[in-house]
């Protein structure tokens, strides 16, 4: 085994056992290179005075190298904020930001232990990280009955891990705690599991409300209690979206110490936050009782990174960050906020106004991008190819019955059209059934 590895997987099991447990035989082998090139490009930067030829980039006239044709239209950006490779775990000044944005948002974290968050290339690369660190065919990931797709292919797909399931919403129309805390308490033959907390959700744009999130702890706690180790992950992607009576912080606060068989991660970034979705600007954050146990996570979590893509896109970190400490950052943010809610609250009154109740109810939403109509005559797959080829309207099946808006991507002033457009869609397909 090699030395440096060996030394982070005692850390881990020194300070933690049940950390160490949870890791995958894949993030157990990893480790990030200390006497790599990166390493001694490193040490290059700082002694290298006269002559640096170690990192592989091409430099001119004391700057990185570049095209004038592209640094043209990015004249307000200087080239070392631009070209050169960025570090493996980030720029640091955009980690720090970040960072310091957490705690802003998140009060909870307010003397808590977590670890300086590692950019990812969006929230994807972030999930997948946890993937390979903690997951080995065969291990379960507890999810709801209504989630992204793509924690199918992330978490099944590549790692092989069984998916658990339970019903999102209880008959109140509330989170299932209940239905969380016996899918963990299921797990205690294999003595591991992964949760997966996505709020606001994805399909259907609900937010728990203060008590549910005290009972999604609960939850947690219970497992953890019995005897079973659970890396809970808390998928932000949404973050900050909420526009009625929800928890307005990340239930990672309340995680971060919650019990030595809870590990908290956190899995956000500036793709959907701050309307980016381009530049794949994410972020995966550690909670730990100690800096070493934190420092080796990070370690092997830079060990994927080196591993897989080497490090993420510098002039998309340059870009957040110079958002970030924007003086105008946070009016324009709001500004952004204020025409989402406004969206939001219109599908709800016309969903609230009775005219569609006998083609469809929806599921409970309150933030995010989304929601979710649940039809009541129609199949969702038939409305969804009826309402795109004969109205040019796209829309989202999920399952038989549920059908996924995207409310984000339509003007307000257009909303009203559009429901209406789905109600005739439905009424054509009931003529012809």
């Amino acid at each position: 085994m090699n030395a440096l590895v060996k030394q982070l997987n005692e850390t881990i099991e020194r300070e933690n056992p049940h950390v160490y447990s949870m890791l995958s035989a894949l993030g157990k082998a990893i480790y990030f290179p200390k006497e790599g090139i990166l390493s001694q490009s490193a040490e290059a930067g700082k002694k290298a005075t006269k002559y640096n030829a170690t990192i592989g980039i091409a430099t001119e006239g004391g700057q990185p190298m570049h095209l004038k044709s592209l640094q043209d239209p990015l004249s307000a950006f200087a080239p070392k904020d631009l070209y050169p490779y960025a570090p493996p775990a980030g720029k640091p000044e955009l980690r720090s930001a970040w960072r310091d944005k957490m705690q802003e948002e998140n009060p909870a974290l307010q003397g808590k232990s977590f670890g300086n968050p590692i950019v990812t290339n969006a929230l994807t690369h972030g999930l997948s990280i946890l993937a390979d660190l903690f997951l080995d065919t065969g291990d379960r990931v507890i999810l709801p009955d209504k989630n992204w797709e793509n924690y199918e292919l992330t978490f099944g797909i590549r790692r092989g891990a069984e998916m658990v399931y339970y019903p999102l919403y209880n008959n109140d129309g509330k989170f299932n705690a209940a239905g969380l805390r016996d899918a963990i308490l299921a797990q205690k033959d294999k003595g591991k599991a992964l949760v997966v907390l996505n709020f606001p959700n994805n399909p259907t744009g609900y937010t728990p409300g203060t008590a549910e999130g005290k009972e999604i702890v609960a939850a947690i706690r219970e497992g953890a209690e019995a005897g079973i180790n659970i890396v809970v992950a808390t998928d932000d992607a949404y973050f900050g979206l909420f526009f009625e009576d929800s928890m307005r912080e990340s239930l990672f606060g309340q995680l971060a110490d919650l019990h030595p068989r809870v590990l908290a991660v956190k899995v956000d970034g500036a793709t959907k936050e701050e309307y980016v979705w381009g530049f794949r600007v994410g972020f995966i954050t550690y909670a730990g009782r100690s800096e070493a146990i934190l420092n080796a996570l990070e370690q092997k979590t830079m060990g994927i990174i080196r591993a897989t893509i080497s490090s993420g896109p510098h002039p998309s970190q340059t870009f957040v960050l110079r958002a970030l400490k924007s003086a105008d950052f946070a009016a324009q943010k709001t500004e952004k906020y204020n025409i989402m809610k406004g969206r939001a609250n219109k599908v709800k009154d016309l969903l609230d106004s009775g005219r569609f109740s006998d083609a469809w109810g929806y599921y409970p939403f309150n933030s995010g991008y989304f929601m979710c109509l649940k039809l009541k005559t129609v199949h969702a797959e038939q409305l969804r190819t009826h309402l795109l080829n004969e109205y040019a309207v796209g829309t989202i099946a999920l399952g038989e019955t549920d059908l996924r808006i995207a409310f984000s991507c339509i003007e307000e002033e257009n909303i009203e059209e559009l429901f209406e457009l789905i109600y005739k869609g439905v009424k054509d397909l009931e003529q012809t059934a």
